[in-house]
């Protein structure tokens, strides 16, 4: 029996051309895109990002590195295919335990952690994003974890929860109440398996859609998401906050947070940066973005 390949079509880009290059492979037809850098789990050494584009079949990918070559600039791009199933789970070779922020320790099933630890939250990524080694993601947790005392007894949103992680890492640091929700369907069986893990399954809720889904407003919301995603759904996304709500952004590029914060303190309903948060380098590293609702 000939065994399954998959097709993956790699591109690399500076880290400010990320977002436009990840919007062109998905213009081109690809069903997923990988950021790699030297944060990620997977790493990119070059200095540069690696997009790790999926596509269905051969041929689309080798039509979609044919049309990249023809772009302004040109991008450079090769086909790389993956034969059989071991590779879902190469990422375990990778995942191991480590500390997210001060007081949460971040295991995958497959591992034990040794030693005392205040608090263990145990994460099955399986192919969400989301196991709090990106940059982006330990940012936004940093936050809400030294935001406890105000996040205490309160609701939270969390846009685009991939894995559910930021979701979790929020009711560990005192939410009562977490609301969860990804364009992907695929994800939310995980999620909802990671809250059954750490026992918070009864404090979250989790569904597949997008932010106009949601009905309520939350005195707090996340969206780890990206910048080009970020920038259309400001109104949307701000319209969830509850008065004096806090409002926490990231998957944003160092480089793009003066145009996000420009974005988001333009809006009709006015918002108040409280704090950005950095990882990495000013041309290359990323932000997290902390705002309130002045009414």
């Amino acid at each position: 029996m000939t065994e399954a390949r998959y097709p993956f079509v790699h591109v690399e880009v500076a880290p400010e051309d990320a977002d436009v290059a990840s919007s062109l492979l998905f213009d081109l037809g690809a069903t997923g895109v990988e950021e790699r850098d030297a944060s990620t789990l997977l790493k990119s050494t070059s200095g540069k990002v690696l997009l790790v584009a999926s596509f269905e079949a051969r041929e689309d990918a080798d039509e979609a590195v044919r049309l990249l070559a023809e772009e302004s600039p040109p991008l450079t791009a090769h086909v790389e295919e993956i034969v059989g199933d071991a590779w879902r789970d190469a990422y375990k070779e990778f995942f191991k335990p480590f500390l997210l922020t001060k007081t949460i320790t971040i295991k995958p099933p497959w591992c034990e952690v040794e030693g005392p630890h205040d608090k263990v939250l145990e994460l099955e990524p399986g192919r969400a994003f989301g196991t709090g080694l990106h940059a982006s993601t330990a940012l936004v947790a940093k936050v809400v974890e030294d935001a406890s005392a105000d996040l205490a007894g309160k609701e939270l949103l969390d846009a685009g929860t991939g894995s559910g992680i930021l979701a979790l890492v929020a009711l560990l640091s005192g939410a009562s109440r977490v609301v969860a929700f990804d364009v992907d369907a695929d994800v939310i069986p995980l999620v909802l398996e990671n809250a059954e893990r750490n026992g918070l399954r009864a404090k979250l809720e989790a569904f597949a859609g997008t932010i106009s889904d949601v009905k309520d407003e939350f005195p707090w919301v996340l969206a780890n998401i990206e910048a080009r995603v970020l920038d259309p759904l400001a109104d949307e996304i701000v319209a969830k906050l509850a008065p004096k709500g806090h409002l926490v952004l990231s998957g944003i590029l160092a480089v793009e947070e003066t145009r996000m914060i420009e974005r988001y303190t333009s809006l009709k309903r006015k918002l108040a940066v409280v704090e950005t948060r950095l990882e990495g380098t000013r041309d290359d590293g990323w932000v997290a973005l902390h705002f309130v609702a002045r009414d």
